[in-house]
């Protein structure tokens, strides 16, 4: 099967051929004396052969359907058939040119060629192309199958052992009073494969107690995807995880003042940005099969949410916190490769009612956006930034971003590309444009939002405020578009340097 985009990879092959041709040129000790132009006319002529071949051998398959040993030999194959023809052919034609010239061209051909092919490959690998998308099943809603009993003595201590074999008595009593551990209506797991999940059927228990920690599985969300459908509806499921935090304070106590910060962020560098980054994250895991990494409190809540549960409490135990989830709903849709790098982009509300995604720097926690009810609930409710006060989601790093505007920037991309004005009311998100008045939602997408938004200048604290803010803006703006967007950008600018004005 001939790949897609193959007059591409033809082109690839060309500017090769180009880069060979001169290095053997420069090289004179392996290439005879001959006139500039036998040169160019035999690299031109092997060039074509070689396109002409690599059809032949199927050089041109798509890569995202063969494996790197079948492309490798498509490659071997083109190369040696063109070394047997130009050593056999080089002689009688009118070139005066050694076969060495063409040996050795199409040798450096080869092992460029040879790194095209690697590179392809790895992406196909880095970015799991060759492993399907989980899909989940839809379900009508369940109940447990079994009527509730209180277990045996014996049961009971093989339970208790099984905990104590991977956690402390404190936790065990713990659990006990919380996930029913005497109702048979409850299974604790301690293993971290997966098979031990399949193992269980469906609806038979109304509480599933994970006890492996979440730091050392691979394939979390599919874990929790499984529990998900195993569990009848409202079903209980507990798991556990080694906070960031906890890691991040043991090796500053562990290592000496001058050091230990760099220390720690090698090891962050190596837990939290490497398995984030797409051509490294899959590679990540298969070295380390998943185990003994960082994660934080907003990453396992929102994984949790991502996973169709809601969460109930979170109950810290020494150096191990357990969530209390239940079922709530189907999962989101998976997909299969879910990776947070530092740009990321998110769904808006613009002019039309129109869904656009814009581009910011990524301030917060992986799976942030899953438990934004959660923290706005837990905290009281959201401010007019549609942000929580006290938000635990944003990181450190993110805290300094927002501070300096510098999560703001990626917006330029949106604006060089016609998305968004200058001057203007900020595109919000389906929840913050929901807490505004009917009214107020019409008028707000007449207009195309802006990267300069009017509450810069008045700097509301209620949302009365904000509204009468951004309606005084449109109105005036419906009335004198271009006057407008001048005098309320020179206004922001004033108040920025004056107010110090930040991003929110």
């Amino acid at each position: 099967m001939i790949r897609e985009g193959w007059h591409r990879r033809i082109l690839i092959d060309l500017l090769v051929w180009v880069i060979a041709a001169l290095l053997c040129m420069l090289w004179r000790w392996v290439a005879d004396k001959s006139e500039i132009v036998h040169y160019w006319s035999l690299f031109g002529i092997m060039a074509a052969l070689w396109v002409i071949i690599g059809f032949a051998v199927q050089l041109y398959r798509s890569y995202k359907e063969i494996w790197l040993w079948q492309s490798m030999l498509s490659l071997i194959a083109d190369a040696g058939i063109l070394i047997g023809l130009c050593w056999r052919l080089l002689p009688i034609m009118p070139y005066n040119l050694s076969p060495r010239v063409a040996m050795w061209t199409t040798l450096i051909v080869l092992a460029l060629e040879t790194i095209v092919v690697f590179m392809e490959h790895y992406w196909k690998y880095a970015t799991n192309m060759n492993v399907p998308v989980m899909v989940i099943e839809h379900r009508d809603r369940a109940r447990a199958t079994r009527e509730e009993e209180k277990r045996s003595k014996s049961s009971i201590e093989s339970i208790h052992q099984s905990v104590l074999s991977v956690t402390t008595e404190a936790d065990y009593y713990m659990l006990r009073k919380r996930a029913h551990l005497d109702s048979n209506l409850t299974k604790v797991v301690c293993d971290r494969t997966m098979f031990s999940m399949l193992q269980i059927p469906q609806y038979q228990y109304r509480t599933i107690v994970d006890m492996t920690l979440l730091n050392d599985m691979r394939g979390i969300n599919k874990r929790l995807c499984m529990v998900n459908q195993k569990l009848p509806d409202d079903g209980q499921y507990v798991c556990c995880y080694r906070p960031q935090e906890y890691i991040k304070q043991k090796m500053l106590k562990r290592y000496p003042w001058g050091i230990r910060w760099i220390v720690y962020s090698l090891y962050f560098w190596q837990k939290r940005v490497v398995p984030r980054l797409l051509l490294t994250s899959r590679l990540y895991y298969d070295v380390t099969r998943g185990r003994k990494r960082m994660l934080s409190k907003t990453e396992v809540l929102g994984r949790l949410y991502y996973c169709g549960f809601e969460v109930d409490a979170v109950v810290p135990m020494g150096h191990i916190e357990y969530v209390f989830a239940h079922r709530h709903s189907q999962p989101y849709p998976q997909e299969r490769q879910k990776l947070y790098g530092p740009l990321i982009k998110l769904p808006r509300i613009c002019e039309h009612k129109e869904v656009k995604y814009f581009y910011k720097m990524r301030t917060m926690h992986p799976y942030a956006e899953y438990i934004q009810q959660y923290v706005f609930d837990a905290r009281g409710g959201m401010n007019i930034a549609d942000k929580s006060d006290d938000d635990w989601r944003i990181t450190n790093w993110g805290k300094f971003v927002r501070r300096y505007w510098l999560d703001e920037w990626p917006m330029l991309i949106n604006w060089m590309k016609g998305d968004m004005k200058l001057v203007g009311v900020r595109p919000l998100s389906q929840g913050m444009f929901d807490k505004y008045p009917q009214w107020l939602q019409d008028k707000r997408t007449q207009c195309k939002p802006g990267l300069i938004p009017p509450f810069y200048i008045d700097h509301p604290e209620t949302f009365d405020e904000l509204f009468a803010c951004e309606d005084a803006y449109l109105t005036e703006y419906m009335l004198r578009p271009t006057r407008t967007d001048i005098k309320y950008f020179f206004k922001t600018m004033r108040a920025i340097l004056t107010h110090k004005t930040h991003s929110a």
